[in-house]
Parts: structure tokens; sequence; C-alpha cells
């Protein structure tokens, strides 16, 4: 495995938010989901893995990115950008918008508990992702704004 391809970000998929747009305020707040407007840098679609641009319409919600049967298991607030569309980047490829960020990046194994964890800089990503995916026990990543604790995305190995 090389630090330039052996890895892919993986976003979520539209469909499952979707749907969710086409709710009016009260099935919205009945679920706990907050209809906002983007006013600005910051608020990072994990369907799209990009900010939502300004003035475009946005949900929050809690999603449950790791539903393992494990001490482990976690959920979250979540941006989604209303007809935001699923990134696929390149193995290897951090999308430019995460590059400026801080993470968290923890490694799981198979049964979902964690394995290893730290912090770095967007820039310094590939690296961090590498030393993780080398070894044996690690079967993916998530990685997390470091500051608000929030979840960005999962990387699986590539080969």
């Amino acid at each position: 495995m090389t630090i330039r391809d052996g890895f892919r970000l993986t976003a979520l998929p539209a469909d499952t938010f979707a749907p969710l747009f086409a709710l009016g305020p009260i099935a919205l707040a009945e679920r706990r989901i907050q209809r906002l407007t983007a006013d600005g840098p910051g608020r990072f679609c994990r369907v799209g893995l990009d900010h939502v641009a300004t003035g475009r319409d946005l949900l929050l919600l809690a999603y449950e990115h790791h539903p393992a049967a494990s001490p482990y298991r976690a959920s979250g607030p979540i941006f989604v950008g209303h007809g935001a569309v699923r990134a696929d980047p390149a193995p290897g490829e951090i999308p430019e918008a995460m590059r400026p960020g801080l993470f968290a990046v923890k490694a799981y194994d198979a049964r979902g508990d964690i394995v290893d964890a730290d912090i770095a800089e967007g820039l310094a990503l590939e690296s961090r992702i590498a030393r993780f995916l080398r070894r044996a026990d690690a079967e993916f990543l998530h990685l997390h704004f470091a500051r608000r604790g929030c979840y960005a995305c999962r990387v699986e190995r590539v080969d």
C-alpha cells in the first residue's frame, strides 16, 4: 500500500437524506432535525465532502455514523446540504475543503472497537491515515473534526 492510493474517503449517500428536505417544520422538529441556511464557511456537508455554499439550505441532524455492537457505538451532529451530490474522491485524495481542518483520526477493528487514535492537520492526513492502515487490526478509520468532535467521513482501504 502506498500513501497516495492505499485509501479512499467515503461520503454519506445522498439518498439517505434527500427525502428529509421535503419535510415541513413540524415533521423535522419531531425528528430533532434543524433546517438552516448556510451563513458562511464552516458548514461541511458529509455527502458532498465540501462546505455548503453561503445562502444554501442545509440540515443539521444527529446521525449514527458508527452503529457497531460495541461500546464505541456512536452518533452525532452532521450537516447535509440540499441537493448535495455524493462525493467520490479518487484513491488517496483528500478534498480541498478538508485541508485547513484539524481532525481526530480513529482506527477501528473488525468488532468496531477503537485500536488507535490521533490528531492530524488536514495537510498531514495522508501520513496519519497510512500509519493507521498499516496496522493489521485496523479495518477502517473515521475522521472527526477535532475541535467539535463531529463525524466527517469514513476511510476505507483500497488495493
